[in-house]
């Protein structure tokens, strides 16, 4: 196999982030190709050659860059492109892929490694018979009976070359299998994130981003697994003929009964396992339901913890995980029938067998016997895995089908937009007669015959009142709404700002240069141009700064302005801006006009969306949207001329202007702004940040900042051996640990009387058919059945009561890593990923419900029996303890040498999952950035580079089991030839032929044992994991008491409203510096306060610490004079009232939106809704308050959802209300309702606003100006604008000028 090419070298070192491409030059991991790629032979068939990897890890702890690579068939570039282009030249396209056209290309593109194994499958069969053929031989030649010299020693060689050759077929059976697995699984991921980057907006409502995840999770995960199954039909069916050829051999006739036997226990096994698959389908379902909420809960904590609704959302979570637990229970009972049946199979066999030759009067001798006991035991295996692979075929249809499906889903058509080439046209942008609808199937279009010519150069300006179609004017644009009718060309390459921003997680420089060569100087001028200078500095790490998940650590203005920065960086031709300046304050908002769309684009097409009329002067041309229709366009002055759509938008700033210049005694102010000399100092406005820097000199980073300093650290993964604590804690969760002992007691009971029915059938038989015996056949089956029922009995009660200890277990430890999760304070959640939380929701509790109590029970029934099978051979020859001692020795030595890489790659399987799903989830929202920018290739590289990630520990993992197994695999056998050499050796001195016999047929069994005990062994210390990660999250620190009894406020509190800070002191984490330091100030009861500061200067923090989301580190906060810091938070969070930054909704009804508590009667809520102008809104509705939701109220738009935001606090009418940036995504009139509506209901209140817009702070009693941390101004604003020094005199001069006069004059 050839070297790679650079593209598939490994990828970064082990960061959780995916790091864009400045990484993946840099090559990282140790850049050796995985020695598979160029073994020999010998180390092929040993598997030695992942020896060194093995040794490795048990020197060090395996890290991801210590594994080699990938071979080029194994890895996802080696195998997605041919089974794309497969794929497409059987289906044409993508989008008419069927199920059986799924599965025929994938059964092309892997056939060798599906042959190979089914070769080895087929050897292996053969190989296990021929045991139970030579059994009856052996007896007789104990007995004294040789056909020819030195036939023994043939006998023991032909036991032992047959066990080797099983073994070894087996073992490289299911390595073959697991390798085709990994390949099928890397290629599906691959297909489906390709697929989710290009799938419209109406195929994303049809299916959400935990439907996608799971079906990369789950769904290709299944169609990997499908290859334990493949071929088990076909063996199946070899396995009963040669099953039936022995025993016709040995029993005759009876041989027929044997059949019909075991024909009955598959049928009775078929009913169950239909019954399984239905239970197990009903669990997906609501656990799906479950995970929905989880993840939109997780998303949304923070409203919920400022709203006290955690608790509700909570229950209704756990209400949800108790109908899955219904089906659950259902489902665990079935798997104990099944396992009651398959113990039970090869007894129920050999009783209709042995008794139909009793009946029918054929002879049984102790060598048939024991001949037959040997294949029923084999037959065992078939019989229990039919209903296992029906099932799984039927849940892998379901898993292709769900593939196929989504692969047939719409995408975006690629001839909305037309590209021509830079240059080739003199329009920038040229729409004729447009028409657009996100929906084409709805009569109601949403952009209507748009007409629009943009010559290259151009400045546009969109405006327009809220859900006008703005927005959707941008989006078609970058083709993202479907077309119905029109011609749209495109000249040059687009950069497009999202409204709300997308950022990935990852360093923020990686965030701007998204792809690009770094160059410093255009780097540097573009931070600069969107003020992102002082912000970096203020950062711990600057732009090697880790972003959190949604880019949690950087605040709402920040984000934009990463975003913005991004776009300038591409150097595109076009730009397309929505709406960005409405979420960063009046200074910035202007300073990045001035410096952007002025600045940097002077030369570039712009086109921006804005609810700001200061930003509309300056445009080329500026177009009125009413609803989806242009109805003015024009320049400035123009427009105001003939149009009314316009004059209101412009009225309503014009109105808010004046509030201002009514509080300006001097009517020169107007001229006065545009002196020279005032212009400087204002377009200067940094200069309040030399102040002080944020660390004080001593505190100075170095250039070693430990990573510590990072919000998001990578995932704790334990080191080490799994804890017996753990295992401990594991046990003894369910009834303290009650049921063990009697579990232990039914295993050792059912294994006693195992061993004595063979027994007894072996000392009651004759050994040849001359010799006499004194029992006769009535007692023998009287006896033999007494025997097996008595084992049967133990084996029920042994499994009903491990499925009720693990039922337990699961259901007591996820109620409390829930109730944990919501305790934990909002700091956890800022730093966990929430897929963390989810994949502990999800995959760790499957394993606990599911698997991990089977696998506990297992291990020590296997064990017993090993015990057991140990105790026979040395009836027969108790000198086998010679070999065992040293051979187990050597055993328990391999298995240790190789648990400490298993688990390392068992937690490296773990934890490189879930960057495959986090990249994924951040695709599918930035799809539309993504696109375009033009950058799908490098993300679907980014995707394949993460899906190889992990499929290296995950093939690797599995060779090592094969390895190990390999190993004891000839220890076990040597064990076995030792005993056989021993009996042939000495024939007659030792026992009689029939227990010699009889030892024999155990020792079959050893290492199958053996393969067992180690395989459960290793499952389990990779599924206990999961316990261990559940356990790491039910002792999470918890935040402040709900409720506290004695300290309850009175139900009327707070009565007045007046807030009072006492040297408040905040920071966000131990470990990073303090934000708010030692601030004190009164808003005194019923005032308007408004704060104001740059971004980053605390106001956001402050009002976390008054909801104590933040607990202060000194100082207090007193709210009526009593100090919040003593009442439990949900007494606090309830009476306070906030419309927050992001408007969020969630999935539900209207009702549930407004009211989740339930609390209020419909009459308030239509009462709210009327006054927050959403009432006519809401009845036009089919549903009336209870009209659809969709998931975070997508199907609402931003100004409707912060108006519902409005309609929250009206309802719950509290003393204290917050306004955090809420008119932020709003235009001036919905601003201004928003206002009025504040104005008239909330007049007695306190009212504190954090506002971008000056208008809303000039209506203020009070203006709070915060920089850094610390009070600048607090005075009423009246005295603050006298004083031409004032930092809000100033704020408020420049707001002025630029609404009269625009930037370019």
């Amino acid at each position: 196999m050839a070297k790679l090419p650079p593209l598939e070298e490994p990828l970064l070192n082990g960061d959780s982030s995916v790091s864009n491409n400045s990484d993946l030059s840099k090559t990282r991991g140790n850049g050796k190709i995985t020695s598979y790629s160029k073994a020999g032979y010998f180390s092929i068939l040993t598997f030695s050659w992942i020896s060194p990897l093995i040794t490795l890890g048990n020197e060090k702890t395996l890290d991801h860059e210590d594994l080699p690579l990938l071979a080029t068939d194994d890895s996802a570039y080696g195998v997605y492109p041919t089974f794309r282009s497969k794929l497409e030249s059987e289906c044409g396209s993508v989008r008419n892929v069927t199920t059986l056209k799924l599965v025929k290309v994938l059964f092309l593109s892997t056939w060798q490694g599906i042959l190979l194994s089914g070769f080895f499958a087929f050897l292996y069969t053969c190989a296990s018979y021929v045991g139970p053929f030579l059994i009856d031989i052996l007896v007789q030649f104990l007995n004294g009976k040789h056909e020819f010299k030195s036939e023994g020693y043939v006998l023991a060689l032909a036991f032992v070359a047959a066990k080797l050759v099983e073994c070894l077929s087996q073992r490289h059976w299911m390595f073959r299998f697991q390798q085709v697995g990994v390949r099928m699984q890397s290629k599906l991921v691959a297909m489906i994130y390709a697929k989710g980057l290009t799938l419209s907006c109406q195929s994303k409502e049809v299916s959400s981003t935990g439907e996608i995840i799971n079906l990369m999770t789950v769904d290709a995960e299944r169609i990997g697994e499908f290859c334990w199954y493949m071929h088990d039909p076909w063996m199946c069916v070899l396995q009963v003929t040669l099953a039936l050829l022995i025993l016709y051999r040995s029993v005759g006739v009876a041989s027929i009964a044997a059949l019909a036997a075991t024909v009955i226990v598959m049928l009775l096994n078929l009913p169950l396992a239909s019954l399984q698959g239905k239970f197990q389908g009903k669990v997906m379902e609501f656990k799906d339901k479950r995970m929905k909420a989880t993840s939109e809960t997780l998303n949304n904590m923070r409203i919920l913890k400022l709203q006290a609704w955690e608790m509700k959302f909570l229950s209704k979570i756990i209400d949800l995980r108790k109908s899955e637990e219904v089906w659950l229970k259902k489902f665990l009972a079935g798997t104990a029938f099944v396992r009651i049946l398959f113990h039970n199979a090869p007894t129920f066999i050999a009783v209709v067998t042995f008794g139909s030759c009793v009946l029918i009067g054929i002879p049984l001798e102790s060598g048939k016997v024991l001949s037959a006991l040997a294949t029923f035991r084999i037959l065992q295996m078939p019989i229990y895995s039919l209903p296992d692979t029906i099932s799984m075929i039927a849940q892998t249809k379901v898993s292709l089908d769900r593939i196929a499906s989504f692969l047939r889903l719409d995408e975006l058509k690629t001839d909305v937009v037309e590209k021509l080439p830079w240059g080739s046209s003199d329009k920038a942008i040229e729409l004729v007669d447009g028409n657009f609808s996100w929906d084409l199937s709805s009569p109601n279009t949403t952009l209507k015959d748009i007409n629009l010519t943009v010559f290259h150069g151009m400045r546009v300006a969109v405006c327009g009142t809220v859900g006008s179609g703005k927005s959707s004017l941008l989006s078609c644009m970058i083709g993202e709404v479907p077309k119905k009718s029109g011609t749209l060309k495109i000249c040059g390459t687009k950069a497009y700002v999202s409204q709300s921003p997308w950022i990935q997680s990852g360093k923020i420089e990686d965030n701007i240069l998204f792809g690009k060569e770094m160059e410093r100087e255009k780097y540097e001028k573009v931070l600069e141009a969107c003020s992102l200078t002082k912000d970096l500095e203020v950062l711990p790490f600057g732009d090697q700064t880790i972003i959190g998940e949604k880019g949690i650590n950087l605040s709402g203005g920040q984000k934009q302005r990463v975003q913005i920065a991004r776009a300038l960086y591409q150097d595109a031709d076009i730009y397309l801006f929505d709406d960005p300046f409405s979420a960063v304050d009046a200074h910035t908002g202007s300073h990045l006009f001035k410096e952007c769309l002025l600045g940097l684009l002077k030369s570039k097409t712009v086109m921006y969306v804005t609810h700001q009329a200061e930003f509309l002067p300056d445009a080329d041309l500026i177009l009125v949207m009413r609803d989806g229709r242009i109805t003015q366009s024009g320049k400035y002055n123009d427009i105001l001329q003939t149009g009314t759509d316009f004059m209101e938008l412009v009225g309503a700033h014009k109105a808010a202007l004046s509030s201002i210049k009514s509080l300006e005694r001097r009517p020169t102010f107007k001229t006065s702004s545009t002196t020279k000399e005032d212009t400087n100092s204002l377009s200067d406005f940094e200069l309040e940040h030399n102040v002080e820097n944020i660390y004080d000199q001593n505190d100075k980073l170095d250039d070693t900042v430990e990573a510590k300093g990072q919000l998001v650290q990578e995932e704790e993964r334990e080191k080490g051996r799994v804890g017996f604590k753990v295992y401990w804690k594991y046990i003894t969760t369910a009834y303290g640990g009650a049921l063990v002992p009697f579990i232990l007691l039914s295993q050792t009971l059912t294994v006693a009387f195992q061993i004595a029915s063979n027994y007894w059938m072996t000392l009651a038989t004759p050994v040849s058919a001359t010799d006499e015996t004194d029992i006769g056949s009535f007692t023998l089956m009287v006896v033999y059945v007494a025997l097996e029922i008595g084992g049967s009995i133990f084996t029920f009660a042994r499994a009903f009561l491990a499925v009720i200890a693990g039922y337990k277990t699961a259901t007591i430890l996820f109620n409390k890593m829930h109730l944990c999760i919501f305790g934990a304070p909002i700091s956890f959640f800022d730093a966990t990923p929430s897929g963390r939380i989810l994949n502990r929701a999800s995959t760790d509790q499957s394993a606990l419900d599911m698997n991990i109590s089977n696998l506990v029970w297992a291990i020590a029934f296997n064990l017993i029996q090993f015990m057991g099978n140990i105790f026979v051979m040395s009836q027969a020859a108790w000198q086998v303890f010679v070999v065992l001692i040293p051979v187990m020795a050597a055993c328990i030595w391999y298995q240790r040498y190789y648990s400490a890489s298993a688990r390392e790659l068992a937690r490296l399987v773990g934890t490189c999952q879930a960057p495959v799903i986090q990249h994924f989830s951040e695709t599918i929202s930035g799809s539309t950035t993504i696109r375009s920018f033009e950058q799908e290739s490098r993300f679907n590289d980014i995707n394949m580079k993460l899906i190889d990630r992990y499929s290296q520990p995950k093939l690797y993992s599995a060779t090592a089991i094969e390895w190990l197994n390999f190993r004891l695999d000839i220890l076990s056998t040597l064990t076995f030839a030792f005993c056989l050499v021993f009996l042939i050796s000495f024939p007659n001195s030792v026992t009689a032929p029939g227990i010699a016999g009889l030892a024999v047929t155990y020792g079959l069994n050893l290492n199958a044992l053996q393969f067992n005990i180690i395989w459960f062994l290793c499952n389990l210390e990779n599924k206990i994991i999961s316990v261990e990660r559940i356990l790491q999250y039910t002792t999470l620190p918890s935040e402040a008491p709900l409720v506290i009894k004695d300290n309850k406020p009175d139900y009327s509190w707070p009565s007045f409203g007046e807030v009072h800070i006492r040297d408040l002191q905040v920071r966000y984490a131990p470990h990073l510096p303090i934000v708010l330091r030692g601030l004190t100030c009164t808003f005194s009861a019923g005032a308007k306060t408004g704060i104001v500061g740059r971004t980053g200067s605390g106001k956001t923090t402050l009002v976390q610490a008054l909801f104590r989301l933040i607990e202060p580190v000194a100082g207090q906060i007193l709210i009526d004079s009593i100090n919040i810091s003593l009442i439990g938070i949900h007494d606090l969070r309830s009476r306070l009232s906030i419309i927050p930054q992001d408007p969020t909704m969630f999935e539900g009804t209207v009702r549930t939106n407004l009211d989740p508590l339930e609390e209020y009667t419909d009459e308030k809520i239509w009462e709210a809704l009327d006054m927050c102008q959403l009432g006519d809104e809401v009845r036009e509705k089919e549903g009336k308050l209870d009209s659809k939701v969709t998931e975070n109220g997508e199907n609402w738009s931003m100004g409707q959802r912060q108006l519902v935001c409005l309609g929250r606090v009206l309802l719950k009418k509290s003393k204290i209300l917050v306004l955090d940036e809420a008119t932020a995504s709003v235009d001036t009139a919905t601003d201004n309702i928003i206002q009025q509506t504040v104005k008239q209901h909330f007049s007695e209140c306190t009212v504190i606003t954090i506002a971008h817009r000056i208008t809303s702070i000039i209506d203020s009693d009070m203006v709070l100006f915060l920089n850094q941390g610390l009070i600048e101004e607090y005075d009423s604003p009246k005295k603050l604008l006298k004083n031409k020094s004032s930092s809000l005199a100033q704020l408020v001069a420049e707001y002025t000028r630029r609404s009269n006069s625009g930037f370019g004059s």
